[in-house]
């Protein structure tokens, strides 16, 4: 990929980020936009918004970060574990599953508190990621199936991302930052072979043009 269309992925990635992290706080952190929406403060909302939008910014950078590591470690597994790649994946996303489930609930839950709030976000990030992986997929030749990676990387690295705010456990901090890694990694996904594509055809026209 050129340099021109990498700086073009990182920029729109980074505006994504920005923009849902943005977004989101108008509705999950209202208990600090209530105020400023009811005395007409509009310097206090734009304010929160910026600060809002720069904090998208960083966890935009962590989904880039995270998106390019992950290709790295794809190629040294599939060089790895060649055929068993897939299964290997299929249990790594089984046991992160699980973990972020069974063993947030053992860490974090107050006495009397249900695990339905544990179990649907693990099951709204595994949604998540079986549409972005079909999509994905379908994208993708008849003859590259690239479904149980993309879902690796939607569940797995999304959530070795997140691991900030997990570790914390602020509820309303834990779902800015997933949305956004969420919708950036998806982008990252299914927008990047776009770039590579648009990369070839520069280097082709380039070419040509020199001869």
């Amino acid at each position: 990929m050129t340099i021109r269309n990498w700086i073009r992925l990182f920029i729109h990635t980074l505006v994504i980020g920005g923009a849902v992290t943005g977004v989101a706080a108008l509705l999950i952190r209202w208990d600090q936009f209530g105020p400023y929406f009811q005395d007409g403060n509009v310097i206090g909302i734009l304010s929160s918004l910026l600060w809002f939008i720069f904090v998208g910014f960083t966890f935009s950078v962590i989904s880039q970060m995270g998106y390019f590591a992950y290709l790295t470690i794809h190629q040294f597994g599939m060089g790895m574990f060649k055929s068993l790649w897939n299964p290997v994946q299929l249990v790594l996303i089984a046991l992160v599953l699980f973990d972020l489930i069974y063993f947030r609930f053992r860490a974090f839950a107050v006495e009397g508190e249900p695990y339905t709030p544990y179990i649907l976000l693990g099951i709204g990030i595994f949604m998540v990621g079986l549409a972005v992986a079909y999509v994905k997929n379908r994208q993708s030749e008849a003859k590259t199936n690239t479904f149980v990676s993309a879902l690796f990387f939607m569940i797995v690295v999304t959530t070795l991302e997140w691991l900030p705010v997990l570790l914390v456990n602020s509820v309303k901090w834990l779902y800015l930052m997933l949305l956004a890694l969420l919708a950036c990694n998806a982008f990252q996904l299914l927008r990047l072979p776009k770039y590579i594509e648009k990369s070839q055809m520069e280097r082709e026209r380039k070419q040509s043009m020199k001869s």
